[in-house]
């Protein structure tokens, strides 16, 4: 569903909707970061550990890592920092590319991911998919996906003002 001329102020309603997305999303975050440091893994620590799982040879270039976490390139430099003097990733030069480094994961960073994969996904289960009956679930996918749409064709939309 595409809105037709609509206005340019939010209203009450929607600023409501809004902040309440706001609220509730912060709130969550909050919730399964606190579960996640129980493990000793911050977010951020488990974004970049689950990319590296998820990728062939669990090695991706860094930008790549920053891509996967839709971080900028200078905070995924720093959080890798971190985790390499932890032992959880290590870098490499890549091959051919003296700008380029490549990201792989550690033993113990595989182990670090194993070990909070099952608590991270309850407490998401308990804190997300517990408090939604079916249908609600159905209905947050769809909305989530028109979003989604409107969001892919914004981006195409300003993407196609700079070339």
């Amino acid at each position: 569903m595409t809105p037709t001329a609509a206005p340019e102020r939010l209203t009450d309603r929607e600023l409501a909707v809004w902040r309440s997305l706001l609220d509730t999303t912060d709130q969550l975050r909050r919730l399964l970061s606190a579960d996640l440091q129980r493990v000793e893994l911050s977010p951020g620590d488990y974004a970049v550990l689950l990319g590296l799982t998820e990728a062939p040879y669990r090695t991706l270039r860094s930008s790549e890592v920053a891509d996967a976490i839709g971080w900028e390139r200078s905070r995924v430099s720093h959080q890798l920092g971190r985790m390499e003097r932890r032992g959880l990733i290590r870098r490499t030069d890549c091959p051919g590319d003296n700008r380029g480094a490549l990201v792989l994961l550690t033993d113990d960073g595989f182990q670090a991911i194993r070990q909070a994969s099952g608590p991270h996904l309850r407490a998401v289960k308990r804190l997300f998919a517990d408090a939604l009956e079916p249908q609600q679930l159905d209905a947050l996918a769809d909305v989530l996906g028109s979003i989604r749409t409107h969001l892919d064709a914004a981006e195409d939309a300003t993407e196609g003002d700079r070339s």
